[in-house]
């Protein structure tokens, strides 16, 4: 088994505390409204905490069916929130795992930016290259941009 990290930083017009309202602790009702065009469902197995399973099912005709994250730990007065991916999506027999840390920080002028760091625990000598990442990145950034427009054009949502 090996281990890639990747860290990335993403921005978007939306304040942190909002941004961080519709993507981690509203999620489930935000992202089907917000991205119908990807995202059918959210199902949180318990509660929404720590090690909780989240499903996210996604539309026909999308390269996945769904995949499941298990809730680390999330951080609402810093803006910060972890999580790992572990069933579903790209893992394939590739990758075991994907482990994410994001923290949303305000941006010069307005909105915010997103630090992330990715960690990609791969199966064997198997070794996921940049391109393989970005276009992981990419695939998610419809959904994320999708969220920034509805709450743009929302402005009393995840107040």
């Amino acid at each position: 088994m090996g281990v890639v990290t990747y860290n990335y930083d993403s921005t978007s017009p939306v304040a942190p505390a909002r941004l961080f309202k519709a993507l981690v602790l509203e999620a489930d009702k935000v992202w089907p409204i917000a991205a119908p065009h990807a995202i059918k469902s959210i199902e949180v197995e318990a509660n929404p905490g720590p090690g909780s399973i989240v499903k996210i099912n996604f539309v026909e005709g999308l390269p996945f069916q769904y995949v499941k994250h298990q809730i680390g730990v999330h951080d609402e007065n810093k803006f910060s929130y972890s999580y790992s991916l572990i069933e579903g999506g790209p893992l394939g027999d590739k990758l075991e795992k994907i482990n994410y840390e994001n923290k949303f920080e305000a941006a010069v002028g307005g909105g915010s930016v997103c630090k992330s760091s990715m960690k990609f625990y791969t199966f064997g000598d198997y070794v996921i290259t940049e391109d393989e990442i970005k276009a992981l990145i990419k695939g998610s950034e419809g959904v994320y941009k999708a969220i920034d427009a509805y709450l743009l054009a929302n402005p009393d949502a995840c107040n």
